[in-house]
């Protein structure tokens, strides 16, 4: 189970996020205004050069995220549904499903201005070593053009299938993290 309180180190034993000064929250009911937020934040450079009004962009962005949420919910019922929190501030999200055969990353997210601070790897790393534990593999789709795609293939996820403007990826256990 992923739930942490406060600043303590999550139940679960990952050290590194901890250390990173990051804990979780399952998401309330209060949530969607910052998850919503936080996704617009993901195509904020997407959208830039479509000639839009602010409040389009806003609508259609809305639209899109309600839609990915329902559609998450929908296809990954079990999975831990996580806001990433740094002291009293949320700064992301993570969503992953636990299979019997693998760990999926549905989605993890922070927002601008703590990417690339440091505080995506050592939860990764801290979800390779739970998922090597239990005997699985851990996978992910990921934009091509998404920076941290440098991340996961310095983690060791490999490319295993080419979806479009995805790639589902994949980390082994016992592959070099």
């Amino acid at each position: 189970m992923l739930e942490a309180t406060g600043t303590a180190a999550p139940p679960f034993c990952w050290a590194r996020a901890a250390e990173s000064g990051c804990c979780f929250r399952r998401i309330t009911e209060a949530d969607p205004p910052f998850l919503s937020r936080l996704y617009a934040s993901t195509r904020d450079e997407e959208l830039t050069p479509v000639p839009w009004s602010q409040a389009d962009k806003a609508a259609f962005l809305d639209q899109q995220f309600r839609a990915q949420h329902a559609h998450y919910q929908q296809y990954y019922p079990d999975a831990d549904w996580l806001v990433i929190a740094r002291g009293n501030e949320d700064i992301g999200r993570f969503y992953i499903e636990r299979w019997p055969s693998q760990h999926r990353i549905i989605d993890i997210a922070l927002l601008p201005e703590h990417r690339g601070n440091g505080f995506g790897e050592p939860l990764l790393r801290d979800l390779l070593d739970e998922a090597a534990a239990a005997g699985k593999d851990v996978s992910i789709h990921v934009e091509k053009l998404n920076p941290a795609m440098r991340l996961y293939r310095r983690l060791g996820f490999t490319i295993e299938e080419d979806k479009g403007v995805y790639d589902l990826m994949r980390w082994t256990r016992g592959s070099a993290s």
